[in-house]
């Protein structure tokens, strides 16, 4: 799994996975403090996430183990969105009420 934050959404008229009713969006990884990294993934929404929230990506033959993805040509799906993130008992990262743009 993945940290990453919302950057966009990807426009495609045209797409070959069959799946009606959802869309992609443009992601660029993070750490666990919701710091960015330099790499972007194009990740389809099944969570309903936002611009600017921290979401969990899975990435490979993981997101295609979904009812809706289920064999089609997936390679990164939007599993969650991010509320909190504890480590070694220290809040590192926590969803502002603002967050959601």
């Amino acid at each position: 799994m993945i940290f990453a934050r919302v950057a966009g959404t990807v426009v495609s008229t045209k797409k070959n996975d069959s799946i009606i009713g959802t869309k992609y969006l443009l992601t660029r990884t993070c750490d666990q403090n919701g710091k960015p990294k330099n790499d972007y993934i194009v990740a389809l929404d099944l969570v309903g996430a936002g611009t600017g929230e921290v979401v969990i990506i899975a990435q490979g033959s993981s997101s295609r183990q979904t009812e809706l993805t289920y064999q089609k040509p997936i390679d990164a799906v939007i599993a969650g969105i991010v509320d909190l993130v504890e480590e070694k008992g220290k809040i590192v990262f926590r969803k502002q009420a603002d967050e959601h743009f």
